[in-house]
């Protein structure tokens, strides 16, 4: 069955933009139909799947179940944290940082997770725009929701390991941990409509502090989160 270009870039959560530079520079398959481009359901699942984004009969196949409300998703922020002035040169050690700080992890779990995360092409990014990326493990993972993470890292320089689909220098990651491979590309979604909103880029150029990026961040997906006393923020 196919879908169309609206279609699919909905099913991702990200700009029909972004679509056609997943077409043109990471080999997405699709036809063309006259003046349209299709996309078929089990090869773009396969594709998703080979790159990271989503696990084998996921998002296109059947919805996939919601991944979290607002509250929760700043806790997964809350886990992951908030990384300032970071060098581009010390991701690597930063994201293997933010995996072995993952509550309940036995430790030979936390080394292969940190090894292969480590390993060449052991991240993979999905660019979205407005200088975000979203990077995550490009292996499948299944760790369950304890072990579900973002984590908010600032760069002090443009990322050249990914190539912006407008041009704008990616300087402003969030990385994610996802429950399972079939909530992967819901919570890529989720992520893609907080950038898309706006309101996190302008807290970050106004240099907010964590607490107030953790309520724009929860706003963005429209409810209020207590702070991490547990006042209202």
């Amino acid at each position: 069955m196919y879908i169309n270009l609206i279609q699919i870039a909905e099913s991702f959560g990200v700009s029909e933009h972004v679509i056609m530079e997943w077409v043109r520079k990471e080999g997405m398959p699709h036809v063309h139909d006259r003046d349209r481009i299709l996309f078929e359901r089990s090869q773009v699942m396969d594709w998703a799947a080979s790159h990271g984004l989503g696990g084998q009969g996921g998002f296109l196949s059947e919805p996939a179940p919601s991944l979290a409300n607002s509250r929760e998703l700043v806790t997964l922020l809350r886990r992951g944290g908030i990384w300032h002035d970071v060098n581009t040169a010390d991701l690597d050690s930063v994201f293997e940082r933010i995996v072995r700080n993952l509550p309940g992890l036995p430790a030979a779990v936390s080394n292969m997770l940190a090894q292969r995360i480590l390993a060449p092409g052991g991240i993979t990014a999905a660019p979205v725009g407005a200088g975000f990326a979203l990077p995550h493990p490009a292996m499948r993972v299944a760790l369950g929701e304890a072990c579900a993470l973002v984590a908010l890292i600032e760069l002090n320089s443009a990322w050249s390991a990914v190539q912006p689909p407008d041009g704008i220098p990616v300087t402003r990651l969030l990385f994610f941990i996802s429950p399972t491979p079939r909530l992967h590309v819901n919570m890529l979604g989720l992520l893609a409509r907080s950038i898309a909103s706006g309101m996190l880029n302008q807290a970050l150029d106004n240099g907010a502090d964590d607490e107030t990026l953790l309520r724009i961040f929860a706003e963005c997906a429209g409810k209020d989160v207590p702070r991490a006393d547990g006042a209202p923020l």
